[in-house]
């Protein structure tokens, strides 16, 4: 496995570029995701294309550049409450310290059958193993197919804030961003082999909150994370832990057409708790 260092936005998007020098190759920003990955053979890569003399970072204004750390981003001020909080909740201080924004969005399942290489639906099988198996921390909505559920903090937030993501090919909206998979395409994001988050550009808010769920009180994943925020003369709320993507929930109504399985059903009553609680503190 060889390590590149590109300095530029053009050099890093050759050297992950399909069909070229890009192939094997597997970005790596702050790593906290990607390493154990590769440790557990999950991803396999014949170049790691580091990012952090590439892409974008730090604050400025409402844009975010996509290198910047969970740390500096729950320490500013100025960034939105929702997503301070939704930092601070993230991960441990080291993980914080290196996780950057753009990889947090990108972080792949928790789903412990993906993780152990079984073969699930994500993996390109046709089950998925949690529906028959333990699924106590798995979706309530989207579980269509998969019953994995996405478990970024900060990308439930950036989604209640109604945030556009720039990448070296386009804008989009972060919602869009992401993707159920179909039997066509099993991928959860939309993004194309080799495309890079550059920036986030975040909405100001006249008021939002960020309340998590979990196992411990501190450092664990959320079980249910809700994102709430008043943005553009509406109120948005957010979902993490909930579904193989973040969920942006229509209305609180939305909980009652949950489609939560046998071990899942709890989520459902410690979402419409903590919704009604972060509206309550907008």
């Amino acid at each position: 496995m060889q390590l590149l260092r590109p300095e530029s936005v053009e050099e890093a998007a050759a050297a992950l570029a399909p069909g070229g020098t890009g192939n094997g190759a597997v970005a790596l920003a702050g790593g906290t995701d990607l390493v154990p990955l590769l440790r557990d053979r999950i991803v396999e890569a014949e170049t790691l294309v580091e990012l952090r003399g590439a892409v974008p970072t730090g604050i400025s204004g409402r844009t975010i550049g996509a290198g910047t750390t969970l740390s500096v981003l729950e320490a500013d001020p100025d960034v939105p409450a929702v997503l301070r909080e939704a930092c601070r909740l993230a991960a441990s201080p080291q993980l914080r310290a290196m996780g950057t924004i753009g990889g947090n969005l990108l972080q792949a399942t928790r789903c412990w059958y993906w993780r152990l290489k079984f073969p699930c639906y994500l993996h390109g099988g046709e089950t998925c193993h949690a529906k028959e198996g333990q699924h106590r921390e798995h979706a309530i909505f989207g579980n269509d197919r998969c019953a994995s559920a996405h478990p970024s903090d900060p990308a439930a937030a950036l989604l209640a804030l109604n945030t556009v993501i720039r990448t070296d090919r386009r804008e989009l909206p972060l919602a869009d961003l992401y993707r159920l998979p179909t039997d066509a395409d099993r991928r959860l994001t939309s993004l194309e082999p080799g495309e890079l988050i550059l920036e986030v550009d975040v909405p100001a808010a006249d008021s939002s909150v960020y309340l998590k769920a979990m196992d411990r009180r501190r450092w664990a994943f959320a079980l249910v994370g809700v994102a709430a925020a008043h943005v553009g003369g509406e109120t948005r709320i957010a979902l993490a832990g909930v579904a193989p993507v973040p969920w942006l929930l229509a209305s609180p109504e939305e909980l009652e057409h949950a489609t939560p399985l046998p071990g899942t059903e709890y989520k459902v009553e410690i979402a419409r708790t903590l919704v009604e609680r972060a509206l309550d503190g907008l």
